[in-house]
């Protein structure tokens, strides 16, 4: 068998589907792995340590999917829809294709490419079960994004982070607050404290006061009916419009009292939810900083412009898009981790198999044999649903 993996061509984009450091246990699999030439420059991996590991470099790109019997990538066509669709024409029956796909957001470059035959599993389909966790792209990238965004804050911040005790007198630690705990909101929470700021925190769901603490933030809990915060996979659930106008006007204190606010509360496949509204924003103080990451989905900020910075009344409020990009190093290492575990999932005698009967292949795989076959997708599609096969 042989993986294939292209280079990167989302702008921005500087990670690497696979790194030098998985090659092994593909290699122990039986498993060759060609490399388009340059494809993990930006990311720090040189084609020589690739060839060092044991990957042949290919220089035509069209040659690294004719090759190939998978196709590796972190950006998807259906991901990376502008510079991504000249690998359509690359994509035939009998290729099998894994990568980032945004597949609840992207339902129709899905079935584009469903349209070329190709078999493609979309790896933020994961489902939230112990057995996938090591397969889980979003949680990886999840922890890249919410310690850069702490960065991020900490650099623009006309304050030091921590408390300091100077002969030129005490320097009050900055005060961060956090909405949404999880994945990303954990890291921000960590990533604050390590550097010195009070943290505190909000979720809708209340079961996660327990982690806030252990990575030490303080949980605020705000009058609100939660009891349906959290759907079966663990993520927060889409609640009324009552509910965020109450949340807003009890948050908007805490709003007004931070000097960085880091924002991650997104719901799969659905516009982020308004947390905090420009009045909020405008009760901050001058020279607060506002994080949004989840300004791709619309942004939890009223204000927050996706890519931009905006400034209102001396608050900063910075819509980040893609930070695992920006540190490509580890980000391409975690994330290869990841794809190389579940590509071994996959791997039985030398072929991908596919197993419908196993949760984690049917809940990633988004299409095959030229139609949609995700039931989720389907349905999003307005298609029929899929009489369930046995493994094929």
């Amino acid at each position: 068998m042989i993986v294939g993996v292209p280079k990167e061509t989302l702008p921005g984009e500087r990670r690497v589907a696979l790194t030098p450091s998985v090659l092994a246990p593909l290699a122990k699999a039986d498993i060759k792995v060609h490399v388009e030439a340059g494809a993990g420059v930006e990311a720090g991996y040189p084609d020589a340590q690739f060839e060092k590991a044991g990957a042949v470099i290919v220089k035509d790109r069209a040659k690294v999917f004719a090759d190939a019997d998978v196709i590796a990538q972190v950006n998807t066509y259906a991901a990376n829809p502008e510079a991504g669709s000249a690998d359509l024409a690359h994509l035939r029956e009998g290729l099998v294709l894994i990568g980032s796909a945004d597949p609840l957001g992207s339902t129709k470059r899905v079935q584009e490419i469903a349209g070329t035959k190709v078999a493609a599993f979309g790896l933020e389909l994961m489902p939230r079960i112990t057995r996938a966790q090591s397969m889980d792209i979003l949680s990886s990238m999840a922890t890249v994004a919410g310690y850069k965004a702490v960065l991020l804050a900490a650099t623009r911040l006309p304050r030091f982070f921590p408390m300091f005790m100077t002969a030129a007198g005490t320097i009050q630690a900055a005060k961060a607050f956090v909405i949404g705990a999880g994945v990303a909101g954990l890291q921000a929470i960590a990533t604050s404290k390590r550097l010195g700021a009070t943290v505190r925190a909000y979720d809708v769901r209340p079961v996660v006061k327990d982690q806030v603490q252990s990575v030490g933030g303080t949980f605020v809990e705000l009058k609100l009916e939660t009891k349906d915060a959290e759907d079966k996979g663990g993520y927060a659930k889409a609640q009324d419009e009552a509910f965020y106008q109450k949340q807003r006007e009890l948050m908007a204190k805490e709003v007004a009292g931070s000097d960085v606010v880091i924002t991650t509360a997104a719901i799969p496949g659905q516009k982020s939810p308004v947390l905090i509204t420009a009045d909020a924003v405008r009760g901050m103080q001058p020279g607060s900083v506002i994080v949004d990451l989840a300004a791709e989905r619309g942004g939890n900020c009223e204000l927050t412009r996706a890519g931009e910075e905006v400034v209102e009344n001396g608050v900063l409020i910075l819509g980040p898009l893609n930070l695992p990009a920006t540190m490509p190093y580890h980000a391409s290492q975690m994330y290869a981790k990841n794809l190389v575990t579940f590509l071994l999932h996959l791997v039985k005698e030398g072929k991908v198999q596919f197993d419908l009967a196993d949760e984690i292949t049917s809940g990633t795989l988004m299409c095959k044999g030229g139609e949609v076959v995700h039931g989720r997708l389907r349905q999003i599609l307005g298609l029929a649903a899929l009489e369930s096969k046995a493994a094929s």
